[in-house]
């Protein structure tokens, strides 16, 4: 049996954590005392993920360097976009040959840090699924739209009223809105599926193009705690919920 896998999405700019992002990856943005990659690994690792892929593109050799200077117990591969970000469909795509060798896989943003029950996340899996997608119930103007079994119909953006969906006339008042909450758990069948698409894509555009062929479910928790740090304008603000949830580990 395969070790359990995770990819870490560590590429992005960071452009809302500026100026800090200007000099540093966001990865490595101090929370708590510690880089945000620090704590992304460490919960995993704590969960009973064995391999670990992270993506890189802004400062990419700073997150190297990182890693190799600190061991955190398991094989961390490196996904390398150095040369062009491929935004998170395409850096999924890009990692499909350290991904492979795993029957499921779990990715993570690099900036969420929260309280979830991985053994919890894991056992909402549907079997025949592409993916399942950790959702939150908070309040955002836009919402993926699932049916009443939460599987992925659409997705919505209440402020302007636009609907993206595979399935022609949805009615978005008929469905479940839920946000998405930066964590995902996929089939390595989803590397075939994504064969076609272009070298950079975004995974929710993915999602709604295919999700009437394939089964993609949301994973609703009773009670979570999550802090979506590359969201925040105020780094300190940042900080201090952030922490909140790190002193309950």
């Amino acid at each position: 049996m395969s070790a359990k896998t995770a990819m870490i999405f560590a590429a992005g700019l960071g452009t809302r954590l500026r100026p800090l992002t200007d000099t540093m990856p966001k990865a490595l943005v101090p929370v708590a005392g510690e880089p945000l990659l620090a704590h992304v690994i460490r919960k995993l690792v704590r969960a009973g993920y064995g391999r670990l892929v992270v993506n890189v593109h802004h400062f990419p050799d700073q997150i190297r360097k990182y890693l190799s200077e600190n061991d955190f117990g398991v094989p961390i591969a490196i996904s390398d976009e150095s040369g062009r970000l491929l935004e998170t469909g395409g850096a999924i795509r890009h990692a499909a040959p350290l991904l492979s060798c795993a029957d499921r896989f779990l990715v993570h943003n690099v900036d969420i840090i929260s309280d979830l029950d991985f053994g919890w996340f894991e056992g909402a899996w549907h079997e025949g699924a592409l993916a399942t997608l950790l959702v939150s119930d908070r309040k955002t103007s836009r919402y993926l739209l699932f049916d009443d079994d939460l599987r992925l119909v659409g997705w919505t953006n209440v402020s302007t009223g636009e609907v993206r969906s595979p399935y022609p006339g949805l009615d978005p008042s008929a469905c479940r809105r839920l946000a998405f909450a930066g964590i995902h758990e996929m089939s390595s069948d989803i590397l075939d599926v994504m064969k076609p698409f272009p070298e950079r894509f975004p995974i929710i555009d993915f999602y709604l193009q295919v999700c009437d062929r394939y089964p993609v479910y949301a994973a609703l928790p009773d009670r979570l705690r999550l802090v979506d740090v590359g969201k925040f304008d105020s780094l300190a603000e940042a900080e201090r919920s952030a922490s909140e949830i790190l002193q309950d580990e």
